[in-house]
């Protein structure tokens, strides 16, 4: 130990670094639960709420082991749970880095296989995840094994190459997934969180490789090693902050401004992907008479009674098949030739109402669901025409029934009289806004002029004499 220069930390740039990565620790679990907390927003389920979770833990992994066998801190290792191989080699590589790139890849493949393939991925990311994370557990265990590490928890020369090897080929696949996928054009900021990741890494990779050759040239320069390890650690820092992304799991999260509290630009994910008439009902909307008699199938394509009928199936803790049909009612607004927005919306309604376990899983059979999740084209227009039946089917047995001698329903026909008369008196007025007579009165003679300004403003209107 005596011919490790620097081999105990407790310089204050290493007290600078440590502070630093304390902070982007912080930061980076501010950023990843700040709509949850501040913005209410509904927590996803599956990978798009794990991988995002797995992101965190992994970059709290990678800063912790830098720091515990970097030897920033003066401290004896005493306990075999102090090692270098159990920082160094298992929570900096398998649960660390490594982690925090194959939670990249496996959003990548998931974005290659949906907007590229037109298909969900073939492999669960609960199994895929694993998987790509098995060579940094090999490559884990044969350096335990043959324990390569020196005093300052270095490698020999040829272990250094093979583990930057690794390391590059996982850069490598990550590239390789992006550049499928660079000509798609992304409604969110999927693309640019993809190659910004992979630039850090990148650049993290490099530095890591050229600290370790000055390192290893100039062992007895003990600034070089105080120097290097800041360095390392705040681009580490660094990394983590720029690699994690949300916009590939939970891309309505990337509209909350995490500036001011202020309300989310895009509640929905039809008004995201601008969907037209996706948003509030429009206060002149004519009214339209609800005659029960009618297939609720097509009373439901009427927003009015999909909000009202909505809102009753709700109070029964049973809205989850209204407003599955709604969303797949606005999924059938977006064109077949625009397959990139229709990607969008059906991975959206897969991962809120079809797939098992999901925050409002609807009451299909097992034919459909496995029929959606197996479909070779998520833009088809029929991809939930099944389901939807089998929806509309239970509504018409159990929430119909029960709702034409609801409040709601009667509610509904008052405000559909009112609005109808209503409607019918602007008309009316509308084509009377303005006489031959009033006309040739100035407005600042006439006491009513604000009037019939504020009345005919929003109508056409027509001279008697054209």
């Amino acid at each position: 130990m005596a011919n490790c220069p620097a081999v105990h930390g407790g310089y204050p740039s290493d007290y600078v670094a440590v502070s630093i990565a304390i902070f982007a620790v912080i930061l980076l679990i501010v950023r990843s639960s700040l709509p949850f907390l501040i913005h209410k927003v509904p927590s996803a389920r599956g990978s798009a709420f794990w991988i995002p979770v797995i992101q965190v833990v992994a970059s709290f992994n990678f800063l912790l082991s830098l720091v515990m066998a970097g030897n920033f801190l003066k401290y004896k290792k005493s306990h075999w749970w102090l090692s270098c191989y159990v920082w160094a080699v298992w929570v900096e590589g398998p649960l660390g880095f490594g982690l925090l790139m194959s939670c990249r890849i496996a959003q990548a493949f998931q974005l290659y296989y949906a907007f590229v393939k037109r298909r969900l991925p073939p492999v669960r990311s609960h199994i895929f995840l694993p998987l790509i994370v098995l060579p940094w557990i090999a490559g884990a265990a044969i350096i335990h094994v043959k324990k390569p590490l020196n005093c300052r928890c270095h490698l020999q020369t040829y272990w250094v190459i093979a583990v930057m090897c690794l390391h590059a080929l996982y850069v490598a696949v990550l590239v390789g997934f992006t550049g499928a996928i660079r000509h798609i054009e992304f409604r969110f900021d999927e693309l640019k969180d993809l190659w910004q990741g992979i630039l850090v890494s990148a650049s993290l990779i490099g530095l890591w490789v050229s600290a370790y050759i000055l390192n290893e040239i100039h062992d007895n320069i003990s600034w070089l090693q105080v120097t290097s390890r800041f360095i390392l650690l705040f681009t580490a820092s660094i990394l983590v902050l720029v690699f994690f992304s949300i916009s590939i799991s939970q891309p309505l999260l990337t509209q909350i401004s995490f500036i001011k509290r202020e309300p989310i630009e895009f509640k929905t994910m039809c008004q995201a992907l601008g969907i037209p008439d996706s948003g509030l009902l429009l206060h002149r909307e004519q009214a339209v008479v609800i005659d029960p008699n009618e297939p609720l199938d097509k009373l439901l394509t009427h927003k009015r009674f999909r909000q009202s009928f909505m809102a009753f199936a709700d109070s029964c803790l049973a809205g989850e098949s209204v407003h599955f049909f709604e969303e797949v009612h606005e999924l059938g607004k977006i064109p077949i030739d625009d397959p990139v927005r229709r990607i969008y919306m059906a991975r959206h309604i897969i991962n809120k109402y079809i797939i098992a376990g999901s925050a409002m899983e609807v009451n299909i059979s097992h034919r459909s669901r496995q029929a959606i999740l197996s479909t070779t084209d998520l833009t088809h227009p029929d991809l939930f025409t099944n389901s939807l039946n089998e929806l509309i089917q239970l509504m018409k047995m159990n929430l119909a029934k029960d709702y034409w001698s609801s409040m709601y329903f009667l509610k509904l026909k008052d405000e559909t009289s009112v609005r109808s008369n209503g409607y019918e008196m602007e008309q009316m007025s509308g084509a009377y806004s303005f006489s031959p007579r009033l006309s040739c009165v100035n407005a600042i003679d006439d006491p009513f002029h604000q009037d019939h300004f504020s009345s005919g403003s929003s109508q056409d209107v027509h001279h008697p004499y054209q």
